[in-house]
């Protein structure tokens, strides 16, 4: 499993990537990519900043605005961060499909190659595929012990679950060129019928 601060890295080197920030558009980009339950405070965007200038994948530009006499800190990925970047977004592991990275790898495969990106896909697809299957023989084993209530939240997390399969199939039918109705042997599954 990813830590954290590898996932915060990822991400600001590529929205670094896109342009040069300050830390609050970095931190508001950020909330905006890692969704409504995983908010960033600046307690732990700043250290990671102070992480990345260090070992030399950023650095700070100091800017002046008329409005005022502070100078604004503004964050521009360097030549190292850029390879750092590359680098990361070309991991086909475990990591780059847990739930705790794929939504940031996800939102910068512009920045990757195509056979890269149907592999992480691939993997995203069985891990929730091999999840999806406990739940079901959870929810099989419990539904008589739990209330309807219980019941309810497991049956919406399978159906959740089963609705990224579903997505993840299409977006890798489409990665292949393949229309909605036409299926290789290769990304066949129960989910897809």
């Amino acid at each position: 499993m990813a830590r954290r601060g590898e996932t915060i890295e990822l991400a600001v080197l590529g929205l670094l990537h896109e342009a040069p920030m300050h830390g609050y558009e970095l931190r508001k980009r950020l909330n905006l990519m890692l969704g409504w339950g995983r908010l960033l405070s600046y307690g732990s965007l700043y250290p990671a900043l102070k992480k990345m200038l260090r070992t030399g994948l950023i650095e700070e530009l100091s800017t002046t605005t008329p409005m005022t006499r502070r100078p604004r800190i503004v964050y521009q990925v360097t030549a190292a961060g850029t390879e750092e970047f590359s680098r990361l977004m070309s991991e086909v592991g475990p990591t780059a499909w847990e739930d705790d990275t794929f939504d940031i790898r996800f939102a910068f495969f512009s920045s990757t190659d195509m056979e890269i990106r149907l592999r992480v896909l691939e993997g995203r697809r069985t891990r929730l595929q091999e999840r999806l299957a406990r739940v079901q023989q959870d929810l099989e084993r419990t539904q008589a012990e739990v209330d309807r209530y219980a019941a309810e939240l497991q049956r919406h997390g399978v159906e959740s679950v089963e609705r990224e399969v579903r997505w993840l199939s299409d977006l890798i039918r489409a990665e292949r060129g393949e229309t909605p109705g036409q299926i290789s042997s290769t990304s066949v599954t129960s989910t897809d019928q």
